[in-house]
Parts: structure tokens; sequence; C-alpha cells
């Protein structure tokens, strides 16, 4: 007889407890259990026994050559380390309206699969996905849709049609009746992943579940869900710019460094190839308060426009602003700037914002943060085919950076004229650059060299 039980699960990691607590002693955090009955069968001592697995060496185990299947997007295939592995199960996540089922519906279209593509949707209709699909532009007749949230009838439609790519939108809505919670709850996430991770696994279909996020950016739900899938993958960015950052933050097959660049058109989302071309396209003039800073998303460099601007506070605490940087380290700049520097911030507001909408916390954006405040405050312009690259220490010293080969590179590409590098990365360049190279010890000769001193 199936008995049934009443637990409590923490939302945060999974923790599973008999009684509600109000700390979670897995990972503290607060007020995160939830109270969930859970059905568990009787078991048979009569039952057949499983045979234990080999221990062999590890030395000994042949490795198995990884087959990628390719997305159709040279960006999505980067971050995933050259394609979706075949038979992988992979979250993919990201705030309402950022573009999640968009770019999944491309995704169906261009994908190089030899077989049906299943798309599993509990969220939407068949005719809202027809509408969808009509504005993309898609007219691919491999592409299956099916409209069910019970995990048993997914698992027959699979069984019955053998695709191989399938998109479940979203774990959220899927359910199993051998579980009495609701839909979305601990179990039942837990329940539906294993058990697609289990189907997918054992007869290598490619299998992506978009999660819904919360309001704080994570995958709603248990932390349990990331830790099962192979690929964990965010699409960032602001809703009222068009720019998406394709992030990866978890990869068994491949690096977490890089990124995906897109904009999201009336087309649908569409690659950025050269990222740095369009982050500064759109600066004219020469204002005050900008520069531009050659960054670092895993191996390739962008180059994003850096703006800062100071104004007299009215009130007695000056106020400091960031947009798309760390704020405390903004804060901890300004403080470096005042004290080593000599520029007096204390009853100025400072605003600190990255052009187009990207969120970058390299600190080789610490030099140019200095020089744009002192540029604003001053009121004195950084020339146009100027960049600056640089860590900033507390004493004001300016700290080497790592491939720096590949950013100045990037900027000899993009025409600019002059680089402020780190004195110590200076010293170590091998090749030679057009770039008139130009290495500072501190913020003060770096200062004095753009005449902002």
């Amino acid at each position: 007889m199936a008995k049934v039980n009443t637990v409590f699960f923490c939302n945060s990691c999974g923790y599973e407890s008999t009684k509600w607590l109000g700390k979670c002693p897995a990972c503290n955090e607060w007020n995160t259990f939830v109270e969930e009955k859970v059905v568990k069968q009787g078991s048979s001592k009569t039952g057949s026994i499983k045979k234990a697995a080999e221990v062999m060496p590890l030395n000994n185990i042949e490795q198995i050559k990884i087959s990628r299947i390719k997305s159709g997007f040279d960006e999505l295939d980067r971050v995933l380390g050259g394609g979706f592995v075949n038979g992988s199960l992979t979250l993919l996540g990201g705030e309402p309206g950022i573009g999640k089922s968009t770019l999944i519906l491309q995704i169906c279209d261009k994908i190089k699969v030899e077989g049906k593509v299943l798309y599993i949707s509990g969220e939407e209709s068949a005719e809202q996905i027809k509408i969808r699909a009509d504005r993309l532009n898609i007219k691919n007749d491999n592409i299956m849709f099916l409209g069910e949230t019970d995990i048993n009838v997914i698992e027959e439609t699979i069984e019955k049609i053998e695709p191989k790519f399938v998109i479940i939108d979203s774990i959220q809505t899927m359910y199993s009746d051998e579980i009495t919670s609701a839909p979305g709850s601990v179990s039942q996430v837990r329940e539906i992943t294993a058990r697609i991770m289990k189907m997918c696994k054992m007869k290598a279909i490619t299998t992506v579940i978009i999660g819904h996020v919360t309001k704080d950016g994570t995958i709603a739900g248990p932390r349990v869900l990331e830790h099962m899938v192979d690929t964990v993958l965010y699409i960032e960015g602001e809703r009222y710019f068009t720019y998406r950052v394709l992030r990866g933050v978890k990869n068994r097959f491949g690096s977490t460094n890089e990124i995906g660049m897109f904009e999201m058109q009336s087309e649908g989302m569409v690659e950025i190839k050269n990222p740095s071309s369009v982050l500064i396209s759109e600066r004219e003039g020469n204002p005050s308060g900008s520069v531009i800073v050659a960054s670092i998303e895993g191996t390739r460099p962008i180059l994003v426009e850096l703006q800062a601007l100071t104004a007299t506070t009215v009130f007695g605490l000056p106020r400091r602003t960031a947009n798309g940087i760390d704020f405390n380290r903004v804060t901890l700049l300004i403080a470096v700037l005042e004290k080593i520097g000599g520029v007096n911030l204390s009853n100025q507001d400072v605003y600190m914002n990255i052009v187009g909408g990207l969120r970058i916390n390299e600190p080789a954006l610490d030099l140019g943060i200095v020089l744009s405040a002192a540029s604003s405050y001053k009121n004195i312009s950084i020339p146009s085919d100027v960049a600056v690259i640089g860590e900033v220490g507390l004493t004001g010293e300016i700290r080497s950076v790592n491939l720096i080969d590949k950013r100045l590179k990037e900027l000899e590409k993009m025409g600019f004229k002059k680089c402020i590098i780190p004195e110590s990365n200076k010293k170590l360049l091998k090749d030679n650059f057009k770039l008139d190279i130009i290495g500072c010890k501190d913020i003060i000769d770096a200062m004095k060299i753009l005449k902002i001193k």
C-alpha cells in the first residue's frame, strides 16, 4: 500500500525535514521551508537483488568521443562549447519577455538534426506558438507541437514519435500524478527533471527545458534543478534595450567563460558578430565623462563605452549610482580617486553607466571608472581615439590584467590610436602594435597623460 507522509522542503537547496524550520541548516536561508505530501510505495523484501556495478581503474576506462549538434547560431554554439552535446539536458532561464521562447523556436528551425523536433508547451496553446512561428517566418515541417503538462503523456508521445530534439516549456508547469503536491513545487520539479534526464540519457535525445526565474534573477524552484542538468544558460539584458547576452553558468562539456551576443528584432533574435562595433557605434562628439574600455568576456574582447556624470548634490549625503557595474566597486574607486587623485567628490553625486544595457564585473574597468569620473568633474574630455585598461588598487596603483594582447588587437581593429595600460603589462608585450601604447604605474600618471589632473 502507498503511504502518504508530510515533509518539508527548502525552496533554495531542496533540503528535506520532517518538521518546519525557520532557518535551513544546509544553505542558511530563512523562511524557505514549504510543506508537501509525498507518497511512498511499499517495498517488498522478496524482490530481486540488484547486481553491483563493476569497479575498474580510472585509467582503463575508454573515452567516448563527444558528438555535438550545431544549433544554427554561432553565438549559442560558442557558449555551449561547440554545440549541443547529443543526449544532453540543458536548462535555459531568463526574465519574462527576455526572449527565451523566441530563441528556442528559432533553434528548432535551424538546428542540424536528422529527425523530428518536438516542442512541448505547458503555458501556450498551439495557436499562440503558430502566431510566433509565422512572425519569425518558420516553415520547418519537422517541428512537432504538443500542448501537455502530464509527464506520463509526454513520455508516451516521445516513445511514439522518437524525436531527436525536445523542448519543454516550462519545467514549472509539468506534473506527475504520483506526487500530490502542486506543479512547480520542490517535489514535482525534482521528480519531473529526474524522469526527463533519465529519458534523454537512455534514448540519446537532446533536451532543452525552460525555467522560470525569481525576482532576483535565479531559476525558480529548488537549487537541485541546476545540479541535475548538464548545462545552465541565462539570457540577460534590460527589457527596454534590444541587446541580449547569453551566458553559461554551468557546462559539463565546455567552459562557462564565454558569452553570446544577440539583438532582439522584429524577425526574432539576431546574432551580433562584432559586439564592439555595435556598442560604440552611437558615440557622437567627445563629451566629458566618456571613455572606451576594452573588456574580456571569456576569450572574446569587447569594447564598451563607460559614462560618468558628476553633479553637485542638493542633499547632505552625496548619491552614488551604478548601472551595469558593481556598486560597491564604484564606491571604493571613488574613495581612491578622492584620496590618491586629489579629486574632491564629497559634495558631488556620481552616476556611472555602461552603454547598451550590459553588465560587466571585470576589474579591468577600474581605470575607466576612475578616469571617467575625474573627466566629468573637471569637465575635460578624454580624446575619442583613446582607450584605457587596468585594475586599480586601494593605494592608486594600476595592476596588470590578463589577455592584454587580445584587447589591444581589438582596439587596433576598431581604429583606436592610443591606449593606456598598466606598466607591468607593457613590459611583457610580445607582439608589435600600431597603437601608441602608454604604460602607467598609478592613476596620477594616467590623469597627467590625459591632462585631467
